[in-house]
């Protein structure tokens, strides 16, 4: 029998890796879910780049048609939260203006061109930013593809 003891070693650096993968992915904070998750997901910092987060917080006196504005003393470890998890890639628009929805970004779309076309489409369609239809575990940050459990199609009688 032939013995590999690198593939033992090849695993211990899997599991390290996998394991620093997961750790930049710290839970999100109690705070964070509270506000921003009372009314939708409380998506994590990495799905828009600091300057879109900016322009977000910005304007949540008009947040998608509601006025999400809290106190400043509220604020400001949200701000601390996105700034420090925020995507390092930019999520601008071409002409680099910030994006506001996370659904917008090249990222989500190139994320999500294989749903199927009943999930996209007529009266089975999920929202794009109904995140939890799809990902099991979003409310608490994680979006791994393995938790992944499509909506089943919905049959006729």
């Amino acid at each position: 029998m032939i013995r590999a003891p690198w593939l033992g070693i090849a695993g211990i650096v899997l599991a390290c890796s996998v394991s620093a993968a997961e750790s930049r992915r710290a839970p999100l904070p109690p705070a964070y879910v509270d506000e921003c998750g009372s009314c939708h997901v409380a998506y994590p910092g990495r799905m828009l780049d600091a300057a879109s987060w900016q322009a977000v917080l910005a304007g949540l006196d008009r947040h998608f048609g509601v006025d999400a504005t809290v106190d400043a003393a509220t604020l400001a470890p949200l701000r601390v939260h996105l700034e420090q998890t925020a995507r390092t890639k930019p999520t601008t628009a071409a002409d680099a203006t910030p994006l506001l929805r996370i659904t917008e970004t090249r990222w989500f779309r190139g994320e999500h061109d294989e749903v199927p076309r009943r999930l996209r489409e007529g009266p089975a369609a999920v929202k794009p930013a109904d995140c939890g239809a799809c990902h099991r575990h979003a409310a608490t940050g994680s979006y791994a593809e393995r938790d992944i459990r499509l909506p089943k199609k919905e049959t006729t009688r």
